[in-house]
């Protein structure tokens, strides 16, 4: 809550301690309690199944030295008891607090060690809240009770909401049903099941109370631990159990540069722990697109993520493709975006509404200009790279729909650009990468009016009309009124329309303007859309060029990465989300540009400015970052509730290697 307006806050997630393996993350401090910060707790899919865990030690504080992640899904934390020590500087009795997420469970082991020369007694006491509130709810601070009902047991605890259940399990422990009761926590217990309390309690502010007392002689050790299992009917995507398509210990020694092999290490298991599928078609993984609040399928982003990725490995990309074409459109629905082969933008297990922000987006919603014919670049990208012919083949019927969809239904008002513009009034108002509702401005702060028409995307589908047709022409064997033919000729007209359009010139110098809007006039805001341009075909090489020399200016580069929007720029701000900050997938996306432009030099520059952000990141790079200039700061400055670790930024370290690996 903020203490000027009263105005609930979305949590701060940069400084919490993250172990996830889809769909199950666990965020926290750094004392490996969870529910000091409001972003903490135990999530399972879209819901906080758990808000706080908390571990004291009779007789004495637990006072915390270190946090140890290793790889995505263990942490060790460890702490001091100094209160059952010896007076002797030295700390002898201590704490090692192990969490180990898997899908659906997480482990928790605590460790106490002494060299003290007396017995060590205590009794380690571990509390723990249930919650079951929403991920949304969750995100803009509005986390609201719910009634659940707890069943304590012996050894374990069963509580339920609805169509969700966490089990408790502590072998050796005495386990109660508590009621916190200001700060005294847990002084209320109710009796554990068997002693002549109800079996069953219904609490709306229940707590789980889990004891163990505690012997340690000299020189040895006590070691105890709970299970939390979670498990949810209602969840559309689940965890992936097969091993990775890729030996990360490989990928990252093929570099003699340390940096880049800590972060390559870091984001392939960033990257594996991301790893998703659809219940119904366990087999065909994609990249959830983020921890905490997107951990699910994103069309564009878990296509992003595959492309940027895809040397890394191609089954994924190809499984990507398989999971977005069995959910593209059939029909025309104005309520989910919807539109005959469209490529949807998010699932989700039902209704999402955002509190305080008036968006409400169905389960599946269609809600993204840029999914479909980034879907059609990589599949010919993944055919490039070695899908098997059988593989594309079967998915020929999806891409004719595909590029369909993008000659017929993707221009909403017949200026021959692809545009968007939302119809319901509650969907998304953007509906590119940039998706928040003040991305599109002009040079002056003014918003821009829609529909509108992104430069990237009219990128995008002339690079898909050309992938298309050399598909088509190998692939197709009932060739109908979609020709290949037919699709150079549009892409042709699009390209010839674009170099008319979009052009402006500005005291910043001539550049693409970001979008058209409804009046078909060019937004000149000078912003980091017009990198993904370059290497799709529509620019000429000088014009490229041109592109990437500003992209590398003062103006557009914070030295860690490329801005969002340029310093010169009337609405620029290095913490606004998309107009100044930097996203490291977007700087990740020139790059990749300017190595297929052949401009070498170029990428290799923007390559080392996201090598320096992955180094001040601890090689686990968020989301986004401020586009604070390097000249301010020594190392990148966070922008507080950016999730990690997201798939695009994670694979954005294929593309520093592959750009490193350019002779």
């Amino acid at each position: 809550m903020s203490p000027a307006t009263g105005h609930p806050l979305q949590p701060l997630l940069d400084d919490a301690v993250i172990a996830l393996r889809a769909p199950t993350q666990v965020w926290g401090g750094r004392s490996g309690d969870l529910g000091g910060s409001a972003i903490d707790g135990v999530y399972h899919g879209d819901v906080r199944h758990l808000r706080a865990l908390r571990a004291t030690c009779e007789g004495t504080t637990l006072e915390t030295i270190s946090v140890a992640p290793d790889g995505p899904s263990r942490v060790v934390f460890g702490s001091v008891l100094r209160g059952l020590d010896d007076p002797s500087p030295d700390p002898g009795v201590r704490m090692l607090h192990e969490r180990v997420v898997a899908e659906g469970r997480v482990s928790e082991r605590w460790v106490v060690r002494s060299r003290a020369p007396h017995v060590v007694e205590t009794r380690l006491r571990v509390e723990l809240e249930p919650e079951f509130a929403p991920l949304p709810e969750v995100k803009a601070g509005r986390p609201a009770a719910r009634v659940f009902l707890l069943e304590p047991g012996e050894a374990r605890a069963v509580v339920t909401e609805g169509p969700r259940t966490l089990v408790v399990t502590a072998p050796g422990a005495a386990v109660a049903a508590g009621r916190r009761s200001g700060d005294d926590r847990g002084a209320d217990v109710a009796p554990a099941a068997g002693t002549g309390a109800d079996d069953a309690v219904a609490l709306d502010a229940g707590t789980v109370v889990v004891t163990w007392d505690l012997r340690i002689e000299p020189g040895s050790e006590a070691e105890v631990g709970l299970e939390l299992a979670l498990s949810d009917e209602t969840l559309v995507v689940r965890g992936v159990t097969e091993p990775a398509g890729w030996d990360a210990a490989a990928v990252a020694s093929s570099t003699d540069d340390p940096r880049l092999r800590r972060w390559l290490r870091t984001a392939l298991g960033d990257l594996d722990a991301l790893r998703m599928a659809l219940p119904e078609h366990p087999s065909d993984e994609f990249f959830a697109a983020g921890a905490p609040w997107f951990f699910t399928l994103f069309g564009r982003d878990s296509l992003w993520a595959a492309r940027l990725a895809l040397p890394l490995d191609p089954g994924i990309a190809a499984s990507t493709l398989r999971v977005l074409a069995r959910l593209a459109g059939t029909r025309h629905d104005a309520a989910t975006a919807q539109e005959p082969g469209k490529i949807p933008h998010e699932l989700r297990a039902s209704t999402l509404e955002i509190p305080g922000e008036g968006i409400v987006l169905p389960p599946l919603y269609y809600g993204s200009v840029d999914a479909t014919p980034l879907w059609v670049c990589l599949l010919a990208d993944a055919c490039r790279a070695g899908m098997p012919d059988d593989e594309v083949r079967a998915l020929v019927p999806a891409l004719r729909d595909a590029l369909t969809w993008m000659l017929e239904e993707g221009d909403s008002d017949g200026d021959g650009f692809l545009d968007y513009v939302d119809r319901t009034g509650h969907g998304l108002a953007n509906q590119g990468w940039k998706d928040s509702g003040d991305s599109i401005q002009w040079r002056d702060g003014r918003l821009a009016d829609g529909p509108i028409a992104l430069c990237e995307v009219q990128a995008y589908a002339y690079e898909a009309a050309h992938a298309g047709a050399d598909l088509l022409e190998r692939f197709d064997d009932e060739p109908g009124a979609l020709t290949p033919s037919r699709l150079r000729g549009w892409a042709a007209d699009l390209r010839a329309r674009f170099a008319t359009a979009y052009w402006v010139v500005t005291p910043e110098g001539r550049y693409p303007a970001v979008a058209l809007d409804r009046d078909k006039r060019p937004v000149d805001t000078l912003t980091s859309n017009i990198g993904h341009l370059v290497g799709t075909g529509i620019l000429d090489p000088e014009d490229e060029a041109r592109i990437a020399g500003l992209l590398l200016a003062p103006s557009m580069s914070s030295g860690y990465g490329i801005r969002t929007m340029s310093t010169g720029a009337a609405g620029y701000w290095p913490l606004s989300y998309h107009g100044g900050s930097v996203w490291t997938h977007d700087t990740a996306i020139a790059a990749h540009g300017m190595l297929r432009a052949g401009l070498l030099p170029e990428a290799r520059a923007v390559a080392a400015g996201m090598l320096d952000a992955a180094e001040g990141f601890g090689y686990r790079v968020p989301e986004l970052h401020s586009g604070d200039p390097r000249s301010e700061t020594a190392v990148p400055t966070p922008y507080p509730a950016a999730c990690r670790p997201q798939a695009w930024s994670a694979a954005a370290a294929v593309v520093c290697l592959q750009v490193r690996r350019e002779p």
